[in-house]
């Protein structure tokens, strides 16, 4: 009996607990409805283009980033300071702060927000390093950097006010930001290959004459996929910058879209997927930073090449992280 009359009481609680959140849910709803209307009349909306509000057009135009951001103020001829750049410094001003708030008094058995960075670090730490293998310890640094950076970039475009103010736009929906990051990247890893494998070893590995040695046919072949190999190294700067500003760029062009049209609570299931995107793409672009400065620092061959610095060990290193891509 006393079992029963328990296992009555617990039913009877959770029935009561999912009445509760239902009726929070609903009262949510009405009062993001209640909103609207009230902004309705207190604010009518106002078409764009001039002439007579017609939705939802004019409801999507309102909601959708223009390709060029928003120029504030001009330093020099040709250097202007536009809306990005300006976004770009707030969120460097948040990361920096967050982890010096953080890591400022460390403590031997973390709490707080050191727990919360040191769990993150040691993550994407062991990540790094999964990845890299011992190598791959060295550029934990850049790869932590890049996707807080990124991942606050990509967030920032999230937030009500940004995109729809003048002053404020998410900094990796601007392509000449994501081109930055890229440039970035794309010299680390070409830096690193040549401070490795030294000059002659790196380019080694792109304009081999060893297989003239074999044949005349092997040779031609060997250098020919060299030459090639080597212009493809800039097609990395496009795939790095365009990957993360077409999905940053095009998801709020979708979320815009979305608000214009559903106007109320629809618009949500967006705004999640938006954060998963957001996430997924500095995760990508810090895990191509690393394989490509890994892939890089690896003699051509096995590590054949001879460098000015320790290339036989980098390239044991890095050789892991080379056969997992």
């Amino acid at each position: 009996m006393a079992e029963a009359a328990a296992t009555e009481a617990a039913a009877t609680t959770a029935t009561r607990r999912g009445m509760t959140t239902r009726r929070k849910v609903l009262l949510g709803i009405a009062a993001v409805i209640a909103l609207d209307v009230a902004a309705a009349f207190l604010a009518p909306p106002v078409s764009p283009t001039g002439g007579a509000y017609q939705f939802p057009r004019d409801a999507i135009l309102q909601n959708l980033e223009q390709l060029a951001p928003h120029e504030l103020f001009a330093i020099a001829p040709g250097f202007t300071i536009t809306s990005t750049i300006f976004t770009t410094w707030l969120v460097m001003a948040v990361v920096i702060l967050g982890v010096w708030l953080a890591t400022r008094t460390l403590r031997e058995i973390p709490r707080g927000a050191q727990n919360v960075f040191e769990f993150m670090y040691e993550g994407l730490s062991g990540f790094a390093e999964s990845l890299g293998g011992p190598a791959g310890r060295r550029y934990v640094p850049l790869f932590l950097g890049l996707f807080l950076f990124i991942i606050f970039s990509n967030w920032s475009g999230l937030m009500p006010f940004v995109g729809k103010v003048e002053f404020l736009r998410a900094p990796t929906s601007d392509i000449n930001v994501t081109l930055g990051l890229a440039l970035v990247s794309f010299t680390t890893f070409h830096v690193e290959g040549v401070r490795r494998l030294g000059v002659r070893g790196y380019l080694g590995k792109f304009f081999s004459l060893r297989g003239f040695k074999r044949s005349p046919f092997d040779g031609v072949i060997d250098l020919f996929v060299g030459v090639l190999e080597f212009f493809l190294e800039f097609f990395k700067l496009l795939t790095l910058s365009l990957r993360l500003f077409a999905n940053i760029y095009g998801g709020e062009l979708v979320l815009g879209v979305m608000t214009g049209l559903l106007v109320v609570v629809a618009p949500v299931a967006f705004l999640g997927l938006e954060v998963f995107v957001g996430f997924m793409q500095a995760l990508v672009f810090s895990i191509l930073t690393m394989m490509f400065t890994l892939l890089a620092i690896e003699g051509h061959e096995g590590g054949e090449h001879e460098s000015h610095e320790a290339t036989a060990s980098a390239s044991h290193e890095a050789h892991p992280a080379a056969a997992a891509a």
